[in-house]
Formats: structure tokens, sequence, C-alpha cells
């Protein structure tokens, strides 16, 4: 028998069995050869679509909610990224949420925390900062920022600043499917900052050092910041020295400093660096990916959507989707900051990934 007929469900319909699983029904059951090709399928089918969001389309937008509601009515002033095959969860990608906020000058967000787990990734402005439990940061353009599961965390812009937007990440698609949601506002509405500022960066953020007094044991980085500046220059670095990967050119993932492992226990994070006039070949994983152009410009070919992006375009990569990327310019890098799920899938022992091969058939990666 061919492989698409064994192990598959092919009853024909009648009416004695129609009367069947309406009985069935009556009992809250109902017999699983009827939904077996839709909820075990060959291979993953995911309900997202390639989408490229594109930042002189959204900026303009963003920034209309400063005139239209305050942080304190709406909670957090975000405009957020709806996947048209994901709508019904409010995901980007998979089961990941994203979208935009904006702060102007002298702005602050009341402290909350919450069971999903966040990322901020900063897109423009001056004098933005996050207090993560008593931690403040400053954070500068492409600067990537952590506010983990079940921490008290608050965003703001310094009164001398300039009105700010960064992109927002989190699992809360995830967790809501898991049925473990909270969210809780701060009692005293801000949190006092209990710390010299970017304390954490300058005690976690020495590459290849940690402290040899003190321990951290909680279960997502204590480098609650990643500056751009030395991310890049690491890039540079790796670029210049290795081939890197054929899939995703100089790509390095954003690390708890501590275990090695990545920066939150749901959510992973990289960074990668395109040469000039790189492309990389086409590969497919299990896993969803969230991108946004850091620098530069080119495109993607995802499930065979060309999606071009330049500087703070967003794009999404479905799980199992055939991709490659391209970097436009014969003389200049590009980058692209990424999160993903992959620390589910591979907790879960769901990881799975393979390349493209050149005759276009599949084969390990």
């Amino acid at each position: 028998m061919r492989e698409d007929v064994i192990g598959r469900a092919n009853v024909e319909d009648t009416p004695e069995l129609q009367s069947y699983y309406e009985a069935l029904g009556k009992l809250e059951t109902a017999a699983l050869w009827t939904v077996a090709n839709d909820i075990e399928p060959w291979e993953p089918k995911s309900a997202s679509i390639p989408v490229v969001w594109r930042y002189k389309d959204l900026r303009g937008p963003v920034l209309r909610s400063i005139e239209l509601v305050s942080p304190e009515k709406a909670g957090r002033r975000v405009i957020y990224l709806n996947n048209p095959g994901r709508r019904g969860v409010s995901a980007a990608v998979g089961w990941l949420y994203s979208g935009l906020q904006v702060m102007r000058p002298g702005e602050t967000a009341s402290a909350h925390r919450h069971a999903a787990s966040a990322l901020r990734f900063i897109m423009e402005g001056r004098g933005a900062y996050t207090i993560v439990d008593g931690h403040k940061m400053t954070l500068g353009a492409n600067d990537f920022v952590l506010t983990p599961n079940g921490v008290w965390h608050e965003h703001g812009v310094d009164a001398r600043g300039t009105p700010c937007i960064w992109q927002d990440g989190l699992d809360i698609p995830f967790v809501n499917a898991m049925e473990a949601n909270f969210y809780a506002v701060h009692p005293d509405l801000r949190q006092e900052v209990g710390f010299p500022v970017d304390d954490m960066s300058k005690t976690w953020g020495n590459p290849g050092l940690a402290p040899a007094s003190g321990s951290w044991s909680k279960p997502y980085s204590p480098l609650f910041k990643y500056e751009w500046g030395p991310t890049y220059e690491a890039l540079l670095g790796l670029s210049k020295s290795a081939e890197g990967s054929p899939f995703d050119g100089a790509m390095m993932n954003y690390i708890n400093p501590v275990t090695g492992g990545p920066v939150m226990p749901t959510i992973g994070a990289a960074m990668q660096l395109l040469r000039a006039g790189e492309r990389t070949k086409a590969h497919r994983h299990t896993g969803s990916f969230l991108y946004q152009c850091a620098k530069g410009s080119g495109h993607s070919i995802v499930g065979g959507v060309r999606l071009d992006w330049e500087e703070r375009d967003i794009f999404c990569v479905p799980s199992w989707a055939w991709h490659e990327h391209v970097n436009a310019s014969e003389r200049d890098d590009a980058c692209l900051f990424s999160f993903n799920d992959l620390p589910v899938m591979q907790a879960l022992g769901l990881w799975r990934e393979e390349a493209f091969g050149e005759n276009g058939g599949r084969q390990s990666a």
C-alpha cells in the first residue's frame, strides 16, 4: 500500500455512521477516525503564514496611538502583530506574540508581572529604560532586554529623551494554550530601584567571566540587557574567522551566562550577520521564528514567498517552512535579530531540522 494510505482513516460516510456519530456526540465523545488525518499529519502543518510587517507602514499608526490613549488607560500602549492564520490567539507566528510599544518622554507604565515570558528589542529613540525586579537598565537602539516570567517590571522614557518604540515579544499564546497565565499589577504601581543603574550588565556582561562571589539559580539569564555594540562586534569577529552556518550565516545565540543555555525557559533569541552579497541555503525546522532587521536590507524566501525587508522591518518564519535569507547589498553586511520557541521544542524532544537538497529533495541537516 502507498505511504499516503497506510495508517490513515478512509471510512466512507453512511447514514448509519452519521447516526452513530450523533449518538457519540451526546456522550461528549467522538470517533478518532473522523479527525485522525487532521490531528496526526505526516508532517507539521502550521496555521501561520509568512508575513512581513514593514516599519515604514507601521511607524505612523504606532506614533498616532500616543495622541489617542495614555499608558495609564491602555495598560500598555501597544500595536500587536496579527498573523492571518493565528488571529484567534493574537499570535504573530505559531504560539509567539509580538507588538510595537511606544512611549514619549516623561511617560511611565505601571509595574506589573505575568506568567508569560517577555523580551524587548529597541527600535528607535533615546532615553528608554526598563526596571526588572529593582534593576534599572538604560536602553538604546538594537539593545535586547528580558522581562522573565513572574518578575515585576515596568518601562519608561526619561523626560529628556525622545519618543521610543520597541518590539515586545512574549509567549502569551503558548502560556494561554497551557491554561497557565496570570497577570498582576504592582500594589504601589511602581517598584523601587534597589541597585546601581545597569548593574546586571556590569556584573554578568563580561565575556568569558563570571563573578566569583554570589550565585544565580533562577531559570532565566541574570544578564537582563544584551547591548547592541558588543553583539555586533562579536558577529563581525565570527564572520571574519569562521564560515558560519550555511543556513543562517554568522549567527550567535543570546545565552544565559550561567548555564550557556537559552535566555529564558520558553523563549530563545539570536542575532545573525549576513555578509555582503551572502545567500544562505534553504532549510526548515520545527519551531517558530520572528525576525527583525537590525541593520541593512535584503529578502527571505519563506514557504515559497519572497519577503523583502529593510531596517526595523519584522517578518515571520512558521514552523516547518522552508526558508533562506539573502543580503541585498554587495558592500555592506546585514543583521537579523530573532526570537523563537526552540527551548520548548528542544525540552519536549520535538526539535527537528532538514536541509533542502541540491537536487530539490530533502536530506538530513
